[in-house]
């Protein structure tokens, strides 16, 4: 494979060709906010916090979806890069219920924490208020709609490391909702193996165990990143 020679942010940097920018520049410690990224799975672009600014090119890239080339030059902390990001995050927070107070996550939430690390203090929007459900059918663990802001992490680790694809997305645009099969309840799925790594790899607190409070609430995504390593190594066959 051809090694790329780039430039991020003044820092020069190599990757392998067929590398997005966003893992080159996670690898040479260059950190891009994202929300919909978790090492394992395949990226999908649909977050848009991971933007960046390319010389030459007058339209923002996501750099997950943007493969590295020689001569590169990329810009990730622009003051254009952190209010397209200020605006993202107050679009997803006007667009469902997101409630932090009386959320499981509070204090444990990655869409919080991209809020404070962004300096994101109000929201300028008309927030929609949608009438949304909460699908607390599955023995163990719940689906709060309000919570989501359809990062499409847990349809991603469903399909591509359980191999079940009990989850999916359903509607368009503002209506767009996560649905366990064709829309039945989760606990009535029969694809669902209550193996949880949804609920693990979910950014907020629309995927939740139950019996769960605030204190108590913690997600764990480094055994993605163990399960996907070992599966390549083929420690599990003997």
């Amino acid at each position: 494979m051809s090694v790329k020679t780039l430039t991020i942010d003044g820092k020069m940097v190599t990757g392998i060709a067929g590398e997005t920018i966003f893992n080159v520049a996670w690898n040479s410690g260059v950190r891009i906010p994202r929300l919909c990224h978790v090492g394992g799975v395949s990226d999908v672009g649909a977050c848009r916090l991971c933007l960046v600014e390319i010389e030459g090119q007058k339209k923002l890239m996501a750099s997950c979806m943007t493969n590295v080339e020689e001569g590169m030059v990329v810009r990730t902390n622009t003051e254009r890069l952190q209010s397209h990001r200020r605006l993202i995050l107050e679009l997803l927070f006007a667009e469902r219920n997101h409630i932090c107070a009386v959320c499981v996550m509070n204090g444990q939430c990655e869409l919080q924490d991209m809020a404070e690390e962004l300096g994101m203090d109000h929201v300028r929007m008309r927030y929609l208020f949608p009438k949304l459900e909460v699908d607390t059918s599955h023995e163990r663990f719940g689906l709060d709609h309000n919570r989501c802001i359809l990062c499409t992490r847990c349809v991603r680790v469903c399909d591509e490391v359980e191999g079940a694809h009990t989850w999916d997305l359903k509607g368009r645009g503002v209506n767009s909702l996560i649905i366990a099969d064709l829309g039945e309840p989760w606990g009535q799925s029969d694809t669902c193996t209550s193996c949880g790594k949804c609920v693990q790899v979910c950014p907020t607190g629309a995927l939740f165990s139950k019996g769960r409070t605030v204190g108590e609430m913690r997600k764990d995504r480094r055994f993605l990143k163990y399960i996907v390593t070992a599966r390549e190594k083929h420690q599990w066959i003997r």
